[in-house]
């Protein structure tokens, strides 16, 4: 597949050229060749884009939702039609397995599209509480600010709820993803979504970013991404006196209580621990698992890490594709060498690049087990597939260990009796947890506690972020 990238910004409904020269190359993670360049958007060049999205709020919060929901029906048509399309460009953008990126990256958001309009149009905007009227009506102009690791599902998960609900977008795209949100921006111009309703910025976080946390124009952020960036938005945006809804890093622990059944507790939490190379906020990165059943269940995750099969995200057979970029490749790798320094025990996988794949930023599926909570490896987002094997001794020392996190985004309890995992679930104090095993649903909240961020995402809580809330006295 040839790979072209536009070299232009979109914004106002065109694709126009950007004020300065600066460009970002988007790298193949695979080969570590050069894909394509892409203008890497200056303050002015936001500027300009939180103009036009200002422009044109008025006139689109105005349409009813019917209205603007047929813009998504028809984004839905095209979508289909370049779902192969997308798939492959982000497998050469971020290195995730193409099987991967057929079912969950393009996948899911397709999904997105018809339950975010099905949502707006049901949505009740009035309600009546004695002698008042409660509105909800359009925030306003949403700047969109999106990671690499899940590019369309995060872009759609912001953009389209706040479109449906009247909201205007500027969004940036990850510095390494861009190619993906350029298709689907070539896709909204061609339904003919109307001019600055969204706008699309290539650029870096600390420019083009920034100036959009903090342009006077721009009345709500919405941020994905690690936790010490999620820091900075939410510091820049302050200075306007503006919300931010932050989904940021994780450490999520998956409690594996004494009567579980043990096949399905480990395949379970080794999929996601090791789900897009690790590359996932929400990974079950801690097994919290019975002291006296901590080499039965290593010994099974072993040998689940051993029948991965690493390489060219491209082979159909590949399930671990390479890390995004060398300086992620290498902050895992430096994590690997820490757990190893502190006295963990490494079970398999190590910070040697796996071979005959020296070429690409790949990392071997690393499990440590034996591992005490206070570690780096346990306490830090290593955000690539390592997982730490954690010891307990009871139910009240789980509920601690899970809790020991200045994280809080996901985590899990596996057990036989429901009402005993109940109890542990209710006491975590994490933003979602599942029972038994991964529930995928687009439909309920998504977000965290601590410092995994505030706000959600997804259903209709994530919609309505995007709405401000007006009491009118009658």
């Amino acid at each position: 597949m040839t790979w072209s990238a536009r070299e232009q910004l979109y914004i106002d409904g065109q694709w126009v050229s950007p004020s300065g020269t600066e460009t970002i190359e988007v790298v193949d993670p695979s080969t570590e060749e050069v894909l394509a360049t892409v203008p890497a958007a200056s303050e002015r060049d936001v500027d300009r884009a939180a103009r036009a999205a200002a422009r044109a709020f008025p006139a689109w919060a105005a349409l009813s939702p019917d209205e603007r929901c047929a813009y998504l029906d028809r984004l839905g048509e095209q979508y289909a039609a370049q779902s192969e399309k997308l798939a492959r460009t982000i497998t050469a953008e971020m290195g995730a397995p193409i099987t991967q990126c057929r079912q969950v990256h393009t996948g899911i958001p397709g999904e997105v599209i018809g339950q975010t309009a099905r949502l707006a149009r049901e949505y009740e905007y009035t309600t009546r509480m004695g002698e008042s009227l409660i509105v909800r009506e359009a925030y306003g102009v949403l700047g969109a600010i999106t990671p690499w690791n899940n590019p369309i599902y995060m872009m759609f998960l912001k953009a389209l709820p706040a479109i449906a609900a009247g909201c205007t977008v500027v969004h940036k795209p990850a510095e390494a993803s861009p190619l993906s949100a350029q298709l689907v921006c070539e896709i909204l111009d061609a339904i003919e979504l109307p001019a600055g309703v969204y706008n699309l910025v290539t650029g870096t976080g600390k420019v083009a970013g920034s100036a959009i946390s903090r342009h006077p124009a721009v009345e709500l952020v919405s941020f994905t991404g690690s936790t010490g960036a999620g820091a900075h938005v939410a510091a820049d945006a302050a200075a306007g006196v503006k919300p931010v809804v932050l989904e940021l890093g994780g450490k999520s622990a998956n409690v594996i209580l004494d009567d579980a059944d043990l096949d399905r507790a480990v395949q379970a939490g080794m999929q996601s621990a090791f789900n897009n190379a690790g590359q996932m906020c929400g990974a079950w990165t801690r097994m919290v698992v019975p002291r006296a059943r901590l080499d039965e269940v290593t010994e099974r995750a072993v040998a689940i890490a051993e029948g991965y099969v690493v390489g060219d995200p491209r082979d159909e057979a590949t399930t671990i594709g390479p890390i995004v970029s060398a300086a992620q490749r290498d902050s895992i790798v430096t994590y690997i060498r820490s757990g190893i320094d502190q006295g963990a025990t490494l079970a398999c996988g190590g910070p040697e690049p796996p071979k005959g794949l020296e070429r690409g930023f790949y990392v071997r599926p690393t499990i440590f087990t034996e591992v005490g909570n206070a570690m780096k490896i346990a306490q830090e987002e290593i955000f690539g597939p390592v997982l730490a094997i954690i010891p307990h001794d009871g139910d009240e020392d789980a509920v601690r260990i899970a809790n020991d996190s200045i994280y809080g985004l996901r985590g899990a309890v596996f057990s036989a009796d429901p009402g005993r995992a109940l109890a542990v679930a209710k006491r975590m104090r994490t933003g979602e947890v599942d029972i038994n095993g991964y529930k995928l649903t687009i439909d309920i909240p998504f977000g965290g506690y601590k410092k995994s961020g505030y706000g959600r995402c997804q259903g209709r809580f994530g919609f309505e972020e995007f709405l401000q809330i007006k009491s009118i006295q009658l």
